[in-house]
């Protein structure tokens, strides 16, 4: 009873300042302001505030937030645990796809997935020249330029 009476006048409340600040003619403030004042008569009016009263006065609620305390506390302390065996979870994944064996076809005496990608470019020749240069050379090779 009182939750109710105590809703209804934060709302009216809220409102009143919503009608002033319309007055002053910042509509935009003001329905935002009506739109907070409306939430707790809303509440009042589904039930929701009568829920919350008998949820507080209840020991077995309370008892139902400990247990989920405790789910809590147990989630937490296990992904603590995991990080600090297993690494990241790229490493993980990596170390599984590293056990993993590659595939082959069938008598085949090399993994048929590789490498793959192109194939590897010749190394550019040393110049005769200076030797300052044949990097700069090799590079400009590679490049094609």
């Amino acid at each position: 009873m009182i939750a109710e009476t105590v809703c209804s006048a934060v709302s009216a409340a809220g409102l009143g300042i919503a009608v002033v600040t319309a007055y002053r003619k910042r509509l935009l403030a003001a329905a935002r302001i009506a739109a907070y004042a409306l939430v707790p008569l809303g509440l009042v009016m589904t039930g929701v505030v009568d829920w919350l009263a008998d949820t507080a006065f209840s020991p077995t609620a309370w008892a139902g937030f400990g247990v989920l305390g405790l789910s809590w506390v147990l989630f937490a302390t296990t992904r603590t645990v995991e990080r600090r065996r297993g690494g990241t979870r790229k490493e993980r994944k990596a170390a599984r796809a590293a056990a993993a064996p590659e595939a082959a076809a069938p008598g085949a005496s090399v993994p048929s997935l590789g490498r793959g990608g192109r194939p590897q470019a010749r190394p550019a020749p040393a110049s005769r020249g200076e030797d300052d240069f044949s990097d700069i050379e090799a590079i400009l090779k590679k490049h094609g330029i």
